[in-house]
């Protein structure tokens, strides 16, 4: 295939890492794209990092990104925050990355009436969390989490992740959140913009059938599933549409 004049967009982990290793070919495929001058951009429903700890893991695999080439879910949700309202509040169950985003957009981390109830990514979570966010939430407050899914993959075989954490407040409080990062095609244009690019002229390489590669249906984008991460290929069958390629990892995507 050749894609001299096409822009990427990817996700990170099961493209171009799993948990802490690196997937075979991800350094030189992006090695190709920077000498042929594609300009690409990370695209991660990960929320618990900044994109500067994202670039130093990549720094520490050997892949040499800036993180102005990582947009995570916690830049989108903060993004689409302030749009919302400027200014506002929220009650955040997450990390460093979510709670970054949202002071670089000027929200208010509170536990007093806050505007909005957000949930990110995180492995510290307990009953007097979802107690107050269940109570905020009856009280008014919007519920927002960052993504959908609902597991990830890590050095340890797939764990949950936010579309699994966020159910017992959802079953709770009768209220679901509306999910920022992929699939929806809100996160999507906000990378096509940051990219500077079109959708007839950018690929979508992810791992997941159910939030990259229906995001970049969605968004117009060519797609291309790669079976390093969390979709397996007997997995395919089960959705009603299809990447337009499947690589078994992105060492196959442009081969020389």
């Amino acid at each position: 295939m050749a894609y001299e004049n096409k822009n990427f967009i990817m996700d990170m982990d099961g493209v171009i890492y799993f948990g802490n290793k690196l997937i075979d070919g991800a350094k030189e495929f992006i090695e190709k794209l920077k000498k042929k001058g594609n300009k690409f951009l990370f695209v991660t429903n990960n929320s618990s990092q900044t994109p500067l700890d994202l670039s130093k893991k990549l720094a520490y695999l050997g892949i040499d990104v800036p993180p102005k080439n990582i947009f995570t879910a916690a830049i989108a949700t903060a993004v689409f925050l302030n749009k919302q309202k400027k200014h506002g509040s929220a009650y955040v169950i997450g990390e460093a990355g979510l709670y970054n985003a949202l002071h670089d957009y000027g929200y208010h981390i509170t536990e007093l009436k806050p505007d909005y109830v957000v949930f990110g990514e995180t492995r510290s979570y307990s009953f007097e969390m979802i107690e107050k966010a269940c109570r905020f939430i009856s009280e008014g407050a919007k519920f927002i989490a960052t993504s959908p899914d609902i597991t990830g993959p890590s050095d340890y075989g797939i764990v949950p992740a936010v579309g699994a954490l966020v159910a017992p407040i959802e079953r709770t409080t009768g209220k679901k959140p509306y999910y920022i990062g992929k699939p929806n095609p809100l996160v999507m244009r906000s990378a096509l913009r940051r990219l500077g690019s079109h959708s007839e002229n950018t690929v979508m390489i992810g791992d997941r059938m159910d939030t990259d590669v229906v995001a970049g249906i969605e968004t117009g984008l060519e797609t291309i599933l790669v079976l390093s991460g969390v979709t397996r290929r007997e997995d395919i069958d089960n959705y009603p549409y299809l990447p337009d390629r499947i690589c078994n990892s992105i060492k196959d995507v442009w081969p020389d």
